[in-house]
């Protein structure tokens, strides 16, 4: 291991190849140091595919490999069932799976890229039993997986994990009930209790209280065990086999377990955030974390008479492509609505923001900074957040509810619509919104939010595509909207290649000229899409001789009926752009808007049309045939066929 602590490690990045996890599973010493031994090296190669990925969990990863190595290595029979609910450990399930051989050891290189592991669970992965999606579903499907199995008369075990911060979901409370009611003895439910969730301490976020005397008043059998003790969770596996109740196992975990200055345990104060929920670490940490990681494995190899069987690899890492050279400066949305909304809240006392437990990801730091009496930290709780926003404005105030798009417009869609019948004004802006970023995977990719808000009565939809257009769009939604808002946010830092909307204030319905061009129209709408849609302008015009005019649209669910005319002015051809389903999109509401006015325009709607795929932005776009080369070919071949 020496020389790969030294120079080396600067450039390339370290992993334990499956053959040193196979020995370590299989090694002759007693089965708990075995275990733990087989842990670590499970946080390595995560560490590692998370660093490759650019992207991942460290924190959710870490705190639950203890467990989960010990179910997969001592516990689970060949027809037992395992699966996270939680969903943020898959890069460390997946080196566990991998080191089992229960997936390619050429996977351990593919986490979040096309083709690859996606960055949560999915059952087309092999070993993955069922998908992770907005959290609290689990024990629900594993009740399902137990009916299943009586009814073809198998007798098999279902183990799934949870996480702390996922119990604050209400799905969670509802189905433990019918657990006790239909008797499921093959149930067991095990808590990754690291008591950290995405940004705070859960019990700063929204306290749990006395989490066993809650679980038991339902019926189940409860027990709590130390998460990193693989003797002690032998004991409790082995009390609880017999117990007739459905079993819930409460592991008290740390969060980053496994690498000191990730674990939750450095923090100054429960108040701090926790900086390893999300993303890579940098290269100076990720030294000091392999650097930590590999002289336990070793002393605990030692230990198991295996020191010999355990070896690390140095993996070269290619170089991306490079960008090209512009002196534009990224448009960084979520950094400029932060700002912006402070601003506003600091004119207007009726603005009161609410959180689902995303502060950072949504740039709300300097407004909780700053007026923390109007900000309203809602845990993982998107139903009860949107419904005390309703209780908000049905008092005269102006609330403001954030979450990821896939989360908030899904989970709290019922509530939601209920606001809207009350006829008052809530503001719902949501991050992560479209196709990019791609390496979460699909259940973090909210491309069907606009078909599920458009029909709302009163609500607005847009979305803005540079900084200049989320300052007019949420001036809008404060200052001019008479009802509810949608304000839908790309997360990803983005460089557009032409000079973004100038205007300071928002037409209703109404879109600008990103391009002129006389053969065809092309409207989108949000950073990506305005970007593919304008390059590929770019390329029809120097390959085609195809002159398409370019149209930034913010409005997704309506459109001005004389802007709309003007846009395609005497063009036969129109062509739409979605960052959505091409089903439910602004394309649709443009398309049925133009058969009401009768305008003859012909042309085709683009979009995603099936799962989104995981991976680099560049590789998903091109999957689904919505980068810059991909649309360029399709109009052009439209266009000559007519």
């Amino acid at each position: 291991m020496g020389d790969l602590i030294g120079d080396g490690l600067r450039s390339n990045l370290v992993y334990s190849p499956v053959s040193s996890l196979r020995s370590a599973a299989v090694a002759e010493a007693n089965p708990y140091e075995r275990t733990l031994l087989f842990a670590d090296l499970c946080r390595l190669n995560a560490l590692y595919m998370i660093a490759r990925a650019g992207s991942g969990h460290i924190g959710s990863s870490f705190s639950s490999l203890d467990v989960v190595s010990w179910l997969l290595l001592q516990e689970l029979r060949a027809d037992d069932v395992y699966f996270s609910s939680k969903g943020h450990d898959a890069p460390g399930l997946y080196a566990a799976l991998i080191g089992l051989g229960k997936l390619p050891e050429a996977s351990l290189h593919q986490l979040r890229r096309l083709g690859g592991l996606p960055g949560h669970p999915d059952v087309a992965t092999p070993g993955i039993a069922a998908n992770s999606g907005s959290l609290g579903m689990g024990i629900s499907k594993a009740k399902g997986m137990v009916l299943a199995h009586r009814l073809r008369g198998e007798q098999r075990r279902v183990f799934v994990l949870t996480g702390d911060g996922e119990l604050q979901e209400g799905q969670i409370w509802e189905s433990l009930a019918g657990a006790v009611r239909h008797e499921m003895t093959e149930l067991t439910v095990v808590v990754d209790h690291n008591k950290y969730q995405s940004d705070r301490a859960l019990r700063v976020t929204s306290d749990l209280g006395d989490l066993a005397a809650k679980l038991h008043s339902f019926g189940w059998h409860v027990e709590r065990v130390d998460g990193h003790d693989p003797c002690a969770l032998a004991e409790v596996c082995e009390r609880t086999r017999s117990i007739a109740l459905p079993k819930c196992v409460i592991a008290d975990t740390i969060k980053g377990r496994g690498v000191s200055f990730i674990e939750h345990t450095a923090l100054p104060d429960e108040q701090a955030l926790y900086r390893f929920h999300s993303g890579a670490l940098d290269a100076e940490s990720y030294q000091a974390a392999v650097r930590e990681l590999s002289e336990r494995i070793m002393a605990r190899a030692e230990r198991c008479n295996v020191r010999h069987m355990i070896s690390f690899s140095n993996a070269d890492i290619e170089p991306s492509a490079a960008a090209p050279e512009t002196s534009r400066k990224p448009e960084r949305l979520i950094p400029a609505y932060g700002r912006a909304l402070l601003a506003h809240a600091k004119r207007d006392p009726r603005v009161v923001v609410l959180d689902a437990d995303l502060m950072v990801d949504m740039g709300l730091l300097p407004l909780q900074h700053e007026l923390p009496e109007r900000f309203v930290e809602c845990g993982i709780a998107e139903m009860d957040m949107v419904s005390q926003a309703g209780g908000l404005a049905l008092r005269g105030l102006i609330p403001v509810c954030h979450s990821f798009a896939c989360f908030m417009t899904t989970r709290a869609n019922e509530q939601i619509y209920t606001n809207a019948t009350e006829r008052t004004k809530i503001i719902y802006t949501a991050g992560l919104a479209g196709l990019l970023p791609a390496a979460p995977g699909h259940s973090h990719q909210s491309v069907r939010d606009i078909s599920i808000l458009a029909a709302i009565p009163g609500m607005t939809l847009l979305q803005p595509s540079c900084e200049r257009e989320l300052e007019a769009a949420l001036a809008y939604c404060i200052e001019r909207a008479a009802g509810s808002c949608y304000l839908r946010l790309c997360s990803v830092p983005w460089t557009l290649p032409f000079d973004p909307p100038s205007s300071a204030t928002l037409s209703p319905g109404c879109g600008s000229v990103i391009r002129s061009g006389a053969d065809a129209a092309l409207i989108a709408y949000g950073p990506v899409m305005l970007t593919q849609a304008y390059l590929a302008a770019e390329r029809l015009a120097r390959s085609h001789g195809i002159h398409v005019h370019v149209l930034a649209l913010p409005w997704l669910n309506c459109v001005d009926d004389e802007w709309l005319r003007e846009a395609i002015g005497s063009r036969r051809w129109l062509f739409t752009l979605d960052d959505h389903y091409v089903r439910g999109g602004q394309g649709d509401m443009i398309w049925s808007r133009l058969a009401q006015l009768r305008c003859g325009v012909r042309g085709k709607r683009f979009g995603v049309s099936t799962i989104p795929a995981c991976g680099a932005a560049d590789e998903v776009l091109r999957h689904h045939g919505l980068d810059a080369a991909s649309l360029c070919s399709e109009i052009a071949a439209t266009l000559r066929a007519h």
